[in-house]
């Protein structure tokens, strides 16, 4: 419980919170236009909100990745670059239909920290995680002996490179004790009010999966207080998914 494990996707919903927080502090607008925050391409309708939802209308990665280390060389330049052609990347309007994005999550992070004038980390601890009373959340573990990150056949590997400009899309790194206390704090306890939009929603249940080369999560809670966070080292993330929902049907016929 104290090993620092890739988390992946789950990153998007602490970038979403403080995207809340920092909107009900009065710092920015969820519906602010891109470009009120980067110097993107005007005109295209993207809004934070748009961006938080999945509904942006950009792809689900940035154009060019490498196969080896897909993220190494994707760091706040290439994003840049991106955002002076926005108009030429997005696929469809925005606001119309939901597709995940990556690449937007990686855009909405750079737009909090011009918005709060930090870093991403910094931001994060200051309207996420320090209000949570959580600190074992970071974008840098230490390369001894808390970290965790293995294979599928079992064998020691250097991670992906994610805390560039990826970061507030997949790059955190958390204790399992920290990554379920997220899902506690956040979903069942509510101690930041109603979950940020970047839970997604079916039925009772909000849930965040996340994946990585070696690592996959699958976390969330119903309406009545169920919750769930499962993290598998070299699991197969259709099949970690599958297991977070079996607990909670379990939980609910255990209860019922």
């Amino acid at each position: 419980m104290d090993r620092f494990v890739e988390i992946g996707s789950l990153t998007k919903v602490i970038t979403g919170t403080a995207l809340t927080f920092m909107a009900e502090a009065g710092m920015l607008g969820l519906e602010d236009p891109l470009e009120r925050w980067l110097p993107a391409t005007p005109g295209t309708g993207i809004t934070l909100l748009h961006l938080a939802q999945h509904t942006s209308g950009l792809p689900r990665l940035p154009p060019r990745l490498s196969r080896r280390d897909p993220y190494a060389r994707f760091d706040r330049r290439a994003v840049h670059q991106l955002l002076y052609r926005l108009d030429t990347i997005v696929t469809r309007p925005p606001g119309r239909h939901e597709e995940y994005s990556n690449l937007g999550y990686a855009i909405l992070g750079e737009a909090l920290t011009a918005a709060a004038g930090t870093t991403y980390e910094e931001l994060v601890t200051e309207y996420v995680l320090r209000p949570l009373a959580i600190t074992e959340v970071t974008a840098t573990p230490d390369p001894g002996s808390r970290l965790l990150a293995r294979g599928r056949l079992g064998n020691v590997r250097n991670p992906w490179t994610m805390h560039g400009a990826i970061l507030p899309a997949g790059g955190l790194w958390a204790t399992p004790r920290a990554a379920a206390e997220l899902v506690v704090r956040l979903l069942v306890e509510r101690r930041l009010g109603d979950p940020a939009p970047s839970w997604q929603t079916a039925g009772s249940l909000r849930w965040h999966n996340g994946a990585t080369r070696d690592a996959s999560l699958f976390a969330g809670a119903t309406h009545d207080g169920h919750w769930v966070m499962i993290h598998r080292l070299g699991g197969i993330p259709e099949e970690t998914d599958q297991a977070g929902i079996e607990v909670l049907r379990r939980s609910h016929e255990t209860l019922g």
